[in-house]
């Protein structure tokens, strides 16, 4: 799917969420919140809050293409609430994860939508960035109601109420490419191989790849796949031909696996970084495990799970006590840190007395350096900007909790903090 055909379908998902919001929406949003009055307490409430509870929604996929991720996610949001609940709550009011899985279905993804958002006060979790695109326009003009999608295109940028955590793909690209020139020998003139899936994740990487090469004098050789091409044989063999010096994937966990396995295998004797949604743990255990741990790398925007801090180490003790049967990765990181930021925002809330969904957009607003112990410091001020520029190079070690070694700590090259993400 190119950008252009997401972008349409995109848009056929924004009419379909209109009509169905159209015949549920406003019935169902007059039975919740007080509109704006202040309790008894003082604070002002509105849809998903009442003077006991405050209601959020996790849109998931633990059933569908990112299930392992979806499980990740939701699980680390549901014990951050549970710990922050016996901590007392918000504004002594206890928090409710109000949990949908819509498998990757755009028709459920876009119905558990519009049955959550009048009960909610918004969404710590949205996986699926067309999905997210879609609902867009209704939550800046109607709803306004916090979204933090699991997801990092620079599509999703600009909007008020729906903010990107962490560097945007093209920006993390960028980070990568410095990476591969400071520290595994690529230099000006040199060829650079790109594959990446078509549609909007792979083509805002390219977009990165092409503005580093621009600035440090390289060509980029692409090669352009579907999420089902799961065999990097003939790409392996293009690139080895095109004489590339090092290669970027912009694909999912699988390819990955398959490109540097076929690479070990026919002599491509290059260095291979990804973007953060082309690693999983469980790729040590297949095949080409030996040859990710000594030549693959993978590009994050935080820190991650097994990393050496405090907060990490924490993490990673809390939830193998709540789920000791399920495995570690850095889809608990990304969940709990959305949850952290979406409790910093109700917290800060709080203290304005505020906990209409205007008053967290304003409060979101405030938070300029929120740290939340995975090596980051987070600026929310800027809607049109991601919370961050930074990233973390990783290489995955088997023996590392989540299976994922640090090799750089975060760090933002020159061409990526001028940089205009989705420019």
């Amino acid at each position: 799917m190119t950008i252009s055909r997401h972008r349409q379908l995109a848009a056929a998902l924004t009419a379909l969420v209109a009509l169905t919001a159209g015949v549920t929406g406003c019935s169902a949003k007059a039975k919740t919140g007080t509109d704006g009055a202040a309790g008894a307490d003082g604070v002002k409430t509105g849809a998903g809050v009442d003077a006991k509870t405050i209601r959020l929604g996790a849109l998931t996929d633990m059933t569908g293409v990112y299930a392992t991720l979806g499980k990740s996610i939701t699980q680390a949001q549901q014990l951050y609430v549970k710990q922050l609940n016996a901590a007392g709550g918000v504004c002594g009011r206890t928090v409710e994860l109000t949990v949908r899985d819509h498998g990757y279905d755009p028709q459920k993804a876009l119905a558990a939508y519009t049955e959550l958002e009048p009960e909610v006060l918004g969404f710590p979790q949205f996986i699926g960035s067309p999905f997210v695109a879609a609902v867009k326009q209704r939550v800046d003009g109607r709803d306004k109601a916090l979204v933090l999608p699991q997801a990092w295109s620079a599509e999703l940028l600009g909007s008020s109420y729906i903010r990107v955590i962490g560097t945007t793909y093209d920006v993390e690209t960028i980070n990568a490419v410095d990476f591969l020139m400071k520290e595994k020998g690529l230099k000006k003139g040199d060829k650079l191989g790109h594959v990446y899936f078509e549609g909007d994740y792979g083509e805002n990487a390219l977009q990165g790849s092409k503005h580093m090469a621009g600035q440090a004098g390289l060509t980029v050789v692409e090669q352009k796949i579907k999420p089902t091409d799961n065999d990097m044989s003939a790409q392996v063999a293009a690139l080895k031909q095109a004489g590339v010096k090092a290669v970027l994937l912009s694909t999912g966990p699988r390819q990955a696996a398959s490109f540097v396995g076929v690479a070990a295998a026919v002599k491509l004797a290059v260095p291979v970084i990804g973007n953060n949604s082309a690693f999983s743990p469980q790729l040590l255990g297949t095949q080409a495990g030996p040859a990710l741990e000594k030549t693959y790398y993978v590009a994050t925007p935080s820190l991650p799970i097994g990393a050496d801090t405090p907060a990490a180490k924490k993490l990673v003790a809390d939830y193998r006590a709540a789920y000791p049967k399920d495995s570690l990765d850095n889809g608990v990181v990304a969940g709990w840190s959305a949850a952290e930021v979406f409790g910093a925002v109700l917290k800060k809330a709080c203290a304005d007395k505020d906990l209409t969904r205007e008053g967290v957009g304003r409060a979101l607003l405030t938070l300029k350096a929120l740290d939340g112990g995975f090596g980051v410091t987070h600026d929310f001020s800027d809607p049109k900007a991601p919370s961050s520029r930074q990233t973390v190079v990783f290489q995955p070690d088997k023996s590392v909790p989540g299976g994922a070694r640090v090799v750089r700590q975060p760090e933002a090259a020159p061409a990526a903090q001028g940089f205009t993400p989705g420019g």
